[in-house]
């Protein structure tokens, strides 16, 4: 099934940080099968001098969306991410890994929401998103 993840980063060197999520990726959740072009972009919703590059990958995976979230999660907390956005306060960060579509699922549990729930408010998720979405 194509999964699709928005991938951030504002912290530290952004391009071996995204290098690093998408190897982690492909090790751990699937086959990137696609990438977008990298974006540049001054941060959403928070004050912060750092700018983040923002990327979407489509990958081929049959990993349950619970799993694929807790490894996921994982992989932020390798790459030093300490600490979750959590009731709309963000802050700077290393790496951020989205859950965006997974198939034509609809999921809507207390941990994920299925098509990502704010995605279409998110220039920098819908605009590399939309170089890779295959309909």
């Amino acid at each position: 099934m194509m999964l699709y993840l928005s991938i951030g980063t504002n912290l530290g060197n952004r391009q071996d940080n995204l290098r690093e999520a998408c190897d982690f990726i492909q090790q751990r959740v699937g086959s990137i099968v696609r990438q977008s072009s990298i974006y540049e972009t001054e941060p959403v919703g928070f004050e912060s001098d750092n700018k983040f590059l923002n990327m979407c990958v489509a990958v081929d995976t049959n990993i349950p969306p619970l799993l694929i979230l807790d490894i996921t999660q994982e992989i932020e907390r390798c790459m030093g991410r300490t600490q979750k956005s959590t009731d709309g306060h963000y802050h700077d960060r290393i790496i951020d890994i989205d859950i965006l579509l997974y198939g034509d699922l609809n999921m809507n549990t207390q941990r994920l929401v299925i098509p990502h729930p704010k995605m279409y408010e998110r220039d920098f998720v819908m605009l590399p998103l939309s170089e890779i979405l295959v309909p």
